[in-house]
């Protein structure tokens, strides 16, 4: 203890709904020390985590996409028609795309 960096404590108090909101937000961020958690929070204001579940799902859909405008592009080399169906598919690809970027963003954390 007498080796300690930081020697000040700081004290402050929290009503339980605070405190399960810290620790829902410790958990979040992947953060198991209370003391370091807070320490970064007050000395940096936000914390960011990435989601690479969501990347891996969002290069798992743009691959699909891609695999899809290939065929489109190989029917219309080959003189045939793009069917509607196919260029409504690929909208729709591209909606669920721009929806799983959106809610990827929401999820950031800051404060």
């Amino acid at each position: 203890m007498e080796n300690r960096k930081r020697e000040i404590q700081l004290k402050f108090r929290v009503t339980e709904e605070e405190k399960k909101f810290i620790d829902l937000k410790m958990k979040e961020a992947k953060i198991s020390n209370r003391e370091a958690y807070l320490r970064k929070m007050a000395v940096d204001g936000s914390i960011i985590t990435s989601n690479f579940d969501m990347t891996k799902e969002l290069i798992y859909e743009i691959n699909k996409i891609g695999i899809n405008i290939n065929q489109a592009i190989h029917l219309a080399n080959s003189n045939k028609d793009i069917s509607k169906e196919d260029i409504k598919n690929l909208k729709e690809m591209m909606n669920k795309l721009w929806q799983l970027q959106r809610s990827g963003l929401s999820k950031r954390l800051s404060f």
